[in-house]
């Protein structure tokens, strides 16, 4: 059983496969924040952890949620589409996005801030 704050909803649980993890958390708001999925502590009677801050009034209006989280290898490259628009970050270009967990994150490149409609992960960058 789980209880949710008002107008919350459920993500897909995710496999942690690799500690070295890499944890990737978008926002409707076009903010991204990459962190250590070891920084995730585990929590016991199912205590939930903060993973990007949004603030209290936005996420109870619903004009900010998560929209978007997955696990990525630190080589791994961000590929976004936006309509026919196709922007690809690498690992060097990720690194702005980089943060303690719980922070609200950097903003996307423009063009990208509300309308990503597919992200691809690109296992490994070579340069």
């Amino acid at each position: 059983l789980i209880s949710l704050p008002e107008n919350a909803k459920v993500m897909e649980p995710k496999t942690l496969a690799n500690a070295t993890a890499l944890v990737v958390a978008m926002t409707s708001a076009g903010r991204m924040l990459i962190f250590p999925a070891k920084d995730l502590p585990a929590l016991s009677k199912g205590k939930g952890n903060k993973i990007i801050s949004i603030p209290a009034a936005n996420a109870k209006a619903r004009s900010e949620l998560l929209v978007k989280l997955f696990l990525i290898s630190g080589q791994a490259s961000l590929e976004f589409h936006s309509g026919k628009r196709k922007i690809t970050l690498k690992p060097e270009d990720l690194q702005k996005f980089r943060a303690e967990r719980g922070r609200k994150g950097s903003q996307l490149p423009r063009g990208l801030h509300s309308n990503v409609d597919i992200v691809v992960v690109e296992p490994e960058h070579n340069s």
